[in-house]
């Protein structure tokens, strides 16, 4: 059931709380980064957190944005020394891109090389790239092509070139299944953990801010765009579903009778535009997986998403692997908690990073 990812902080007087979280709880800034010629910068949003360690790059999946692995960044502060750089990739999150419709490996990878030497210059520190579904696997194009030669460790989370390819044919469906437009940012919350998208309403309040956007409309304009009940089709947890968050038409005629303009949220990015670049994005990921020459992990949503050939590498031991409880496809969302004590293991085993000392104290004492 949902409701055993909530625990009782997030509630306000007995009702669970929806309100959007700002993403200072979790990072310790905030920066635009420019890149490219001076005559067509493109602009990156970035947040980072520590000062010490080897750097992890967080890169997020289709969709979703550099926010959705804020409460991740605190669960891995807590375990050891590390520094924290989370960018939003082209076309998602407050990233500002001239060919925003360019979503090539080739391209998305670059964009991850440019952020970093725009950030540290020739002398980076040690970086490990961590990413998620999409994001793993611009992780996995970016350290295959030696782009940032300071990489010593790779970590990709659900993104397996198998599995991806069977789901491409139903992501549409998915896409034109989910609400087009909210009332507002706890409505979209509420959406986002009710509909399973996002199993944790700790992280849903801080990341959905990086989904959506704030959007002034006229009257006549919101009441004809706006997203009727009857497209609504909720994937789980139809019994907790309450559609009186959504934006629908009956709803919004009632506003049009009081006249002026609207405001409603929606979708930062049309992925339904990428989808000629889906195939690209996973196709050949498995084989550059295994053949690159760096420490990998691979975490799972589940067994069942491993195709033959990461079966076979597993087996001959070229890469850690994890699967994780029962969750869904925004693992480090969902479980940051057990994504964290993995990504730790894997960065202590291998010792890029040293453990915090309150970690080695408790483990200590456990022992």
């Amino acid at each position: 059931m949902w409701e055993e990812n909530f625990d009782p902080e997030h509630e306000v007087g007995g009702k669970l709380d929806y309100s959007p979280v700002s993403w200072r709880e979790y990072f310790d800034q905030m920066e635009d980064v420019s890149v490219g010629p001076a005559d067509s910068r493109d602009v990156f949003r970035i947040y980072k957190a520590g000062s010490d360690g080897p750097l992890l790059v967080l890169l997020h999946g289709g969709g979703h944005s550099a926010l959705s692995w804020a409460v991740f960044t605190t669960a891995i502060a807590s375990r050891v020394t590390c520094r924290v750089l989370a960018m939003d990739l082209r076309g998602h999150g407050a990233s500002v891109v001239h060919q925003s419709d360019d979503f090539t490996t080739q391209t998305m990878s670059s964009d991850v090389a440019n952020v970093i030497r725009a950030c540290y210059s020739e002398t980076p520190p040690p970086i490990v790239l961590i990413g998620h579904g999409v994001g793993g696997a611009i992780a996995v194009h970016t350290a295959s092509n030696m782009l940032i030669p300071c990489t010593v460790g790779l970590v990709a989370i659900d993104v397996v070139e198998g599995s991806a390819m069977e789901a491409l044919h139903s992501i549409q469906n998915f896409l034109k299944g989910r609400p087009k437009s909210f009332k507002s940012m706890d409505h979209a919350i509420e959406w986002s953990v009710k509909s399973g998208q996002i199993r944790n309403l700790e992280s849903a309040r801080v990341s959905m801010a990086g989904q959506i956007k704030r959007c002034e409309v006229e009257a006549a304009d919101t009441a004809e765009q706006a997203s009727p009940v009857t497209d609504v089709v909720v994937q789980r947890n139809e019994e907790f579903y309450d559609q009186s968050y959504v934006n629908d038409k009956e709803h919004t005629a009632s506003e049009v009778s009081l006249g002026g303009d609207q405001s409603e949220y929606r979708w930062r990015i049309d992925l339904s535009k990428s989808e000629k670049y889906w195939d690209g994005w996973f196709r050949g990921t498995s084989n550059l997986f295994l053949t690159c020459n760096l420490p990998k992990l691979l975490l799972l949503a589940g067994i069942d998403r491993l195709d033959r050939d990461l079966t076979i590498g597993q087996m001959q031991g070229k890469f850690m692997m994890q699967v994780l409880p029962p969750c869904g496809h925004a693992v480090q969302e969902d479980k940051p908690d057990k994504v964290a004590k993995a990504v730790a293991a894997f960065l202590l085993r291998h010792k890029f990073a040293e453990a915090r000392r309150e970690t080695r104290s408790s483990n200590s004492l456990t022992q």
